[in-house]
């Protein structure tokens, strides 16, 4: 079986959700983001596929400052991504998840505070808008860990299910 279909049949099935109703920063990005770096061996499909689709979101819903921030967010979780390619297991995945959360919200807070003007840029303006941005951090980490679960999950059973249709051919 072609080691590139499962990956792209699953990021873009996760990208296809996000067309239906679902609360604020309850997104795939990063879950596609993750499984793209523990699924493609090649580094630019690895990296490509999940900046493909960050660009053709970003073009649908509008530009904007903070672009170059959560792009680097999201490179980061696609190396996070590759230590999973070592070994691959649920607890690996939901700490992977979880990781590239803690580092989108570190990254893209800190982008906020540091380009918006709307906190002083002082050390107490900094924990203010981290601290006013950790309400949202809630549906971040839930969207990651659902979206990841959800992505490795089905294709772990496909590459099953596909292995043994080749085993038995």
């Amino acid at each position: 079986m072609n080691q590139f279909l499962i990956p792209a049949a699953m990021i873009i099935a996760a990208t296809l959700s996000t067309l239906f109703p679902h609360p604020q920063n309850f997104t795939p990005m990063a879950a596609i983001a993750l499984f793209s770096g523990a699924s493609f061996l090649d580094r630019r499909a690895a990296f490509g596929f999940p900046f493909a689709v960050l660009l053709l979101r970003d073009l649908w819903l509008g530009l904007h400052v903070l672009m170059p921030a959560v792009y680097g967010a999201f490179f980061l979780t696609v190396l996070i991504g590759f230590k999973l390619r070592e070994k691959r297991n649920a607890w690996r995945v939901i700490a992977a998840a979880a990781s590239g959360s803690v580092v989108f919200f570190i990254v893209t807070n800190f982008a906020v505070w540091a380009q918006l003007g709307t906190y002083p840029r002082t050390t107490m303006g900094l924990v203010a808008c981290y601290t006013a941005a950790l309400p949202h951090f809630k549906n971040t980490l839930l969207g990651d860990l659902v979206y990841s679960a959800c992505i490795f999950g089905i294709a772990a059973l496909a590459q099953h299910r596909f292995k043994r249709v080749e085993a038995t051919a």
